[in-house]
C-alpha cells in the first residue's frame, strides 16, 4: 500500500516527490533488512499425518452412522505406519459422552495402531446449567487418553453464545440462537502425545484468529490442528474459505497445520503456507494420508505479533494528532462584516 500511494505521488503531485523518492527508499530499506535478517524456521524431520472425513451423514440416527463412518476409516489406516490421525468436529452425545468418550475413542485407537486427536461436545461438563455443553478437544494414544483436554476459547457470537443475553435474549425466539451461553476455555493448551509430538488444538473458527496460533506456536506446538464441522454451509465459499485459512496460520507461525472436518473441506498446509498432498473436497467420504514436514525456529510474526496492524495504527495516530495540533494553532478565519446599512434604503445601497 505505501508503494503504490508513493507512485501516484510520484506521476500526479509534483510537489510531493522528493517525499515519495524518501518513502520509496525507506520501504525498500525495510523489505531488504526483513528478507535478510528476519528469522525463518527450518524443515525438521516429517509426521505422518492421516485426516479422517465421513463426509454427509443425514436423516435419523446421523450421529452413531457418522460415528460408525469415521471408525470404518479409520480401520483402513492400519499398516500405513501413521504419526497421528485427527478427526474433524463431532457430535457424540448420545454415543460416549463426556470422560467415557474420551476413554472409548483412545482404546479404539489403541487397537488400531497408536495416537488420535479429536473434537466434541461434553454435555453438562463444568457449565453452570446441567443441560449445557461444552466444546472439547483431546487427544489420545496406545496407553489412553494422555489427559490433555482443550475448551473452546472463542465461541461464535449468537451461535453458541448471546452477548447482552439480557437486551438481545430476544434472538432466540426468531432464529437459531444459542438457547444458553456455552462455557469457554480459560486458556491454549499444547498436547504431547505419545510419541514426542507436540500438538495444537484449534476448534472450528478459532482458526481465523492469528494470535492463538502464535501463543500455540510460542508455547512449543509442532503441529497445529484445526477440527471443524461446516456441514451447515455445504454448496457455498465458507468450506473452502474456512480451510484455506489453514495456509495463512502456518505461514504466519512456521508451523504446519491440519483442517479437518467432516463433510469439507479439510487440508493440510506446511510450514511455509504450502499445500500438502490432496485436499478433500466437499461431501467426500475419505481418509487420506500426509507426509507433512515440521519446523524449527521462529518468525517475525511469532516474535512481534502483528506488529504492521500496530505500525499503521501508530502512524495513524501520529498523522491525526498533528493535524489535531496544527487546527489547534491556526487562528480560526474572521467571518466577513456585514455591510452598513444607508440611510433609507437597503444594506450597500444608495438610497433614493
Amino acid at each position: 500500500m505505501a508503494v503504490n500511494t508513493t507512485l501516484a505521488l510520484l506521476l500526479a503531485v509534483p510537489a510531493a516527490r522528493r517525499a515519495a523518492t524518501a518513502c520509496l527508499a525507506a520501504v525498500a530499506v525495510g523489505v531488504g533488512a526483513t528478507v535478510i535478517w528476519a528469522p525463518r524456521p527450518e524443515e525438521s524431520g516429517s509426521v505422518r499425518v492421516a485426516v479422517v472425513q465421513p463426509g454427509v451423514v443425514e436423516g435419523p440416527g446421523s450421529v452413531e452412522r457418522r460415528f460408525t463412518r469415521s471408525e470404518e476409516l479409520t480401520r483402513g489406516l492400519a499398516g500405513r505406519d501413521v504419526d497421528l490421525v485427527v478427526w474433524g468436529r463431532a457430535v457424540w452425545a448420545s454415543i460416549c459422552p463426556g470422560a467415557p468418550g474420551q476413554r472409548t475413542v483412545s482404546r479404539r485407537c489403541r487397537v488400531w495402531w497408536g495416537p488420535m486427536s479429536w473434537s466434541t461436545w461434553t454435555p453438562g461438563a463444568r457449565t453452570p446449567r446441567p443441560d449445557g455443553d461444552l466444546q472439547v478437544g483431546g487427544a489420545g494414544g496406545p496407553a489412553g487418553p494422555t489427559g490433555d483436554r482443550y475448551d473452546k476459547m472463542r465461541l461464535v457470537p449468537f451461535g453458541e453464545y448471546v452477548p447482552a443475553r439480557a437486551l438481545l435474549g430476544w434472538a432466540t425466539s426468531v432464529g437459531k440462537a444459542a438457547g444458553e451461553d456455552r462455557l469457554r476455555g480459560s486458556g491454549p493448551v499444547v498436547m504431547d502425545l505419545p510419541d514426542g509430538l507436540r500438538v495444537g488444538p484449534l476448534v472450528c473458527f478459532e482458526s481465523a484468529f492469528p494470535d492463538m496460533s502464535r501463543q500455540l506456536a510460542r508455547d512449543g506446538s509442532q503441529l497445529l490442528v484445526a477440527q471443524s464441522s461446516t456441514s451447515t454451509f455445504q454448496h457455498s465459499w465458507a468450506p473452502a474459505q474456512h480451510a484455506s485459512l489453514g495456509a495463512l496460520r502456518a505461514a504466519e507461525t512456521g508451523r504446519p497445520m491440519a483442517h479437518a472436518t467432516l463433510t469439507g473441506v479439510s487440508a493440510v498446509y506446511g510450514p511455509l503456507g504450502e499445500r500438502v498432498g490432496p485436499v478433500l473436497g466437499t461431501g467426500a467420504s475419505e481418509a487420506a494420508v500426509y507426509d507433512v514436514p515440521l519446523a524449527r525456529g521462529t518468525t517475525l510474526f511469532v516474535r512481534l505479533g502483528a506488529w504492521p496492524v500496530y505500525g499503521a495504527l501508530a502512524v495513524l495516530a501520529v498523522f491525526f494528532g498533528a493535524l489535531g495540533l496544527r487546527s489547534l494553532r491556526t487562528p480560526a478565519p474572521r467571518r466577513p462584516g456585514r455591510p452598513a446599512r444607508t440611510a433609507g434604503g437597503s444594506p450597500g445601497r444608495p438610497g433614493h
